[in-house]
């Protein structure tokens, strides 16, 4: 049978072939490197053998090192002061100068910052066994409370622990203060005041100790407890609950306004054209023989939002911005207490380079009256903020059911602002502004449907709200 005759044996030797390629391309992709891209290739390529081995070995090796002499030269750069890297350059230029020139004043000089420097590193010798606890029992507090923490030091040891000096940060400030010895099983404490003359929101701690040398050429600092974030509130006062700009709600007080649905049942009257029949009441219709609705009581709820500007061209002083941050804590917690559904806001502020006016509100969180007060503790004045005008425009949008607003500003609001904030709110929204300045005498006076407050002190908010409610 020839070849042309039988394929199959035609066929074998291509099917060797094949295989023996295929086992080639597996050898070379198993031990070559093509396509291949790391640290290794980027070192030696596609070299192998014992050079090769050396080579990665060598650099691996440097890097472990360089990455223990980055982490040590971290922490000696952590630990060196500016004055103990001055005496170190002293003293490497004194030897050079000293012995180069052969000046001795030089090489006294060096030899005298290289014992200083040996006395600065001793005090550096040592560890720590106590353990520190800081505490402060009232981390909400209102301006002017008095304010204070304690740290508590306690030796587990069955030795002695010799003093040290702690440092403990409030807000910018720092209070420093000595550790005295304290025996095996032992504890220390130490009272400290914090400062609440002014409202805000800042971090006390953590407690750290600081070892350094008399001199200050070493400085190692070790933390030993978690920051604590300390709350100062703005004052407020109580004021009378207003019952102006109610809106209809079901789930509402009744007043005096008869309607003809709600919820709360009033009285009976004549069916007229125009009455739902399902309002008819049947009992009282057979016995009078003439047809009897029931009428309702109508059910309202306020919805009060409390803007506070924070643009400081709304005011001119700090005193006016603290007042009307007080202003609106002291009608947010009024309405808190009365279970009203309460929206205090504040204007975004627009970023220093940003290329358009940023249009938004931040709600403050009046879930209850801490969180409130807290928010409250946080906010301050912007150049960039947004003003009285847009908050007006942003709130009457994204608000819904507002029954009364109250626009909280300073003495540079103009009028014409105030009217134009007002007249972003829909038809039936009472708007009233209050406008705080200490050098004016309280009053209150209504320009067309916008009622204005003046006030001179905090106080001042209570009679004038009073008065606006009776009007």
């Amino acid at each position: 049978m020839t070849l042309e005759q039988d394929p199959a044996r035609a066929v074998r030797p291509a099917r060797a072939d094949a295989v023996s390629s295929v086992r080639d391309v597996s050898h070379a992709t198993q031990t070559g490197t093509l396509g291949l891209t790391n640290a290794r290739t980027r070192i030696v390529g596609d070299r192998t053998g014992a050079g090769a081995d050396v080579i990665v070995g060598l650099v691996r090796s440097a890097r472990v090192v360089r990455g223990v002499l980055v982490r040590f030269g971290a922490r000696v750069a952590a630990v060196v002061t500016p004055l103990g890297w001055t005496m170190l350059a002293t003293m490497i230029a004194g030897f050079i100068v000293g012995y180069g020139l052969g000046i001795v004043e030089f090489i006294i000089v060096a030899y005298t910052s290289v014992i200083l420097i040996l006395i600065a590193v001793a005090y550096l010798v040592g560890r720590n066994s106590f353990t520190i606890e800081l505490d402060v029992m009232h981390r909400h507090v209102v301006v002017g409370e008095p304010g204070v923490g304690t740290v508590v030091v306690r030796n587990p040891s069955r030795h002695r622990v010799f003093g040290t000096r702690v440092e403990l940060p409030v807000g910018e400030s720092v209070l420093p203060f000595g550790l005295p010895g304290i025996a095996a099983g032992a504890e220390f404490r130490r009272d400290f005041p914090v400062a609440t003359g002014t409202r805000g929101v800042f971090d006390v701690g953590p407690a750290r100790t600081v070892r350094a040398d008399p001199v200050g050429l070493v400085r190692r600092e070790l933390v030993w407890t978690d920051a604590v974030q300390f709350f100062v509130h703005p004052r407020t006062i109580g004021v009378p609950s207003t019952s102006t700009g109610l809106i209809r709600d079901l789930e509402g007080q009744p007043t005096s306004d008869l309607t003809n649905s709600d919820v709360s049942f009033h009285a009976l009257r004549e069916y007229v054209p125009g009455d739902e029949r399902r309002y008819i009441h049947w009992k009282s219709t057979a016995k009078t023989g003439t047809y009897m609705v029931r009428q309702f009581e109508e059910t309202r709820r306020s919805r009060l939002v409390v803007a506070l500007s924070l643009a400081t061209g709304d005011f001119a002083s700090d005193e006016e911005f603290e007042m009307a941050v007080s202003v609106a804590g002291s009608l947010g917690l009024r309405a808190i207490r009365d279970a009203r559904d309460i929206s205090v806001v504040v204007g975004r502020t627009t970023p220093e380079f940003a290329k358009k006016k940023l249009f938004g509100i931040r709600q403050l969180d009046s879930l209850n009256r801490m969180r409130l007060l807290d928010d409250l503790a946080g906010v301050e004045r912007a150049e960039s903020s947004l003003s009285l005008v847009d908050i007006a425009r942003v709130v009457s949008d994204r608000v819904v059911g507002i029954s009364v607003a109250y626009l909280v500003c300073g003495s540079l609001t103009t009028p014409s602002a105030l009217r134009a904030a007002s007249v972003q709110f829909p038809v039936g929204v009472e708007v009233i502004a209050v406008i705080c300045d200490p050098d004016a005498a309280p009053g209150l006076r209504r320009v067309s449907e916008l009622n204005v407050l003046t006030i001179g002190f905090l106080e001042d908010l209570q009679r004038s709200l009073a008065r606006a409610a009776s009007l």
